[in-house]
């Protein structure tokens, strides 16, 4: 039998394996949050002392535990805030919410986000997951913190040079690399030709990294996940805050909507370069040039009830270069950028049933604009998405979570438009450049312990795409050259594709400090990036699998030995 076949199995078997019958259980169940402001933690932790067993908070700060009945010490804690411990009796299922008091900045050292033994404890290899306190420790670049940068300096991350946006992961392409931002797709993360990400730290709460091992949760890229998620926003009392730096300037205001049930955040940025090149170019043939770049971002947050809350955001973003030439008499318009907005449903079914629903666009484009004379020219290029997705948790155990979730996506990609003008002879653009895909996946993941010392994060995802017309389809004869064509009308499928993206990791527990993990991984990859070497502009195009390009496929195998030394200080 095929080995992927068998890895279905054993997704599908091994939970029935680990169920366990016995004392009656009763489930603790809340969110993690920030007693200043109120905002959730990711990754918070949850340990029971007497059962010496522990729990993370998820993306939205939700956890949920169960043991049996007795009385408890339960201990909430999070990097760079105050621990706090609870002795409960658990006689029944009940909720409780636990605000954690950050610390003075002068006790903030810790620079870890997990606990101290999380590297030997869980499956997950090659995850890094960065709070901005941490991120801010870093080296700056012109007095701005990146975040992205920040991550370059994380083995196995490479930078793929300056004047250029992307990343290299352990050998993968820059498109090989899924960039989110709450949930919404960044096609291109960089502002400056690359020197600046998108990202603006006032903005952002917390940003994980997925080198290796993706969960099945993930989907669509070969290589890693960088996970961005904004803040949410100060539910208790307004705030505002700005900085000036040597090349940029920002602003940030937040405040409840209503106190303690929601919130929002504003922040703003922009550089000055072009006022600071303006004198320099006064009275030069280059008069009128200049650079800059701005971003905004907005998030908001409500809760209608203790079961459900609603959460908008969205991130509009802008490169803009100009050229002037008195003596050439050539004027060019150069702008690109990202623009996203998402809205997410949190609704909690049960204590141990949680739910997320999203709706999502997100769009990239760049365009070039120039003239001369009587000569005008535009070139653009562009990728628009539109997705849906529903993810589901639901925790059985300490031991045993169970994720499952469905998502689609439309995109809209349009490779290269060109239009121009030059005296009565006009150029207008080929609208049968544009091409249009549907992509979806559905997914299984089960975290849980087989035995004492060994715990299974096992996956399956399943994921189509097709590209749909309206096409015009060219054949092509042994020399390459053009001999007929097909046109597909709108919503008919030209080429399809798909096919199963099982995911596994293992964890040996060989004792308290070490640990051995192994993990396979298959993806596919069904949107392609052609770039331009010769150029700094972010000219590369975004274009689908067709019938003569088909998706990338690829297989990941890790194996790691993991330590701790010095009572969990130092971790290999």
């Amino acid at each position: 039998m095929h080995p992927f076949r068998i890895l279905v199995l054993l997704i599908l078997l091994l939970p029935a394996a680990v169920c366990s019958y016995g004392q009656k259980k009763v489930t603790l169940s809340g969110y993690i949050r920030d007693a200043a402001s109120g905002e959730a933690l990711i990754a918070a932790n949850v340990y029971i002392r007497e059962l010496q067993q522990g729990a993370q908070t998820n993306y939205y700060g939700f956890y949920s535990v169960s043991a049996p009945q007795g009385i408890y010490h339960v201990v909430f804690t999070y990097v760079g805030y105050e621990n706090i411990e609870q002795e409960m009796n658990l006689v029944e299922s009940r909720t409780f919410d636990a605000e954690l008091q950050p610390k003075g900045k002068l006790q903030e050292v810790e620079v870890r986000s997990t606990r101290d033994d999380e590297n030997v404890k869980t499956t997950e290899m090659g995850t890094v997951s960065l709070s901005m306190d941490k991120i801010r420790t870093l080296p700056v670049i012109f007095g701005e913190v990146d975040v992205l940068k920040a991550l370059q300096l994380m083995p196995g991350v490479q930078s793929s040079g300056e004047g250029n946006s992307g990343f290299y992961v352990r050998g993968g392409g820059p498109d090989q690399n899924l960039v989110l931002l709450d949930d919404a797709v960044v096609y291109n993360p960089g502002h400056l030709f690359g020197f600046f990400s998108v990202f603006n730290s006032d903005a952002v709460k917390n940003i994980t990294l997925i080198k290796g091992s993706m969960p099945a949760n993930y989907g669509g890229r070969l290589s890693s996940v960088v996970d961005v998620s904004m803040k949410e926003g100060n539910n208790k009392e307004f705030h505002a805050a700005g900085g000036i730096g040597l090349i940029a300037s920002r602003l940030t205001i937040e405040g409840p909507i209503e106190k303690h049930k929601g919130s929002f955040v504003l922040s703003g940025r922009r550089t000055y370069i072009d006022l600071l090149v303006k004198p320099f170019a006064k009275g030069t043939n280059f008069e009128g040039s200049g650079y800059y770049f701005y971003d905004a971002n907005l998030k908001a947050n409500f809760a209608f009830n203790k079961k459900d809350r609603l959460y908008l955001s969205g991130y509009f973003g802008r490169d803009k270069f100009t050229f002037k030439s008195s003596v050439s008499s050539f004027n060019a318009d150069i702008p690109w950028g990202n623009s996203t907005a998402t809205l997410r449903w949190n609704h909690l079914f049960s204590d141990r049933l949680f739910m997320n629903a999203s709706v999502i666009y997100n769009d990239y484009n760049f365009s070039f604009g120039g003239s001369q004379s009587d000569f005008e020219l535009k070139l653009s290029s562009g990728i628009r998405d539109y997705s849906s997705k529903v993810d589901f948790d639901y925790y059985s155990s300490f031991n045993h979570h169970f994720k499952a979730g469905v998502n689609y996506t439309y995109h809209k990609f349009i490779p290269n438009q060109i239009s121009g003008r030059t005296g009565d002879t006009e150029l207008k653009p080929n609208n049968d450049l544009i091409k249009y895909g549907h992509e979806a996946g559905v997914y299984l993941l089960d975290d849980f312990d087989l035995a004492p010392w060994l715990r299974v994060n096992a996956g399956i995802r399943y994921s189509l795409f097709a590209q749909t017309g309206p096409y015009k389809r060219y054949f092509y004869d042994l020399n390459d050259i053009k001999t007929d064509s097909s046109y597909y009308g709108g919503g008919t499928v030209v080429k399809s594709y798909g096919g199963p993206e099982p995911r596994i990791n293992l964890r040996f527990q060989l004792n308290s400090k070490s640990s051995i993990k192994a993990s396979a991984v298959k993806s596919y990859q069904y949107i392609h990036l052609i770039t331009n070497n010769g150029s700094t502009l972010p000219t590369d195009l975004w274009v689908p699998s067709t019938f003569r390009v088909r998706p990338q496929e690829a297989v990941q195998y890790s194996l790691g030995y993991f330590r701790n030394f010095l009572d969990n200080v130092v971790e290999g």
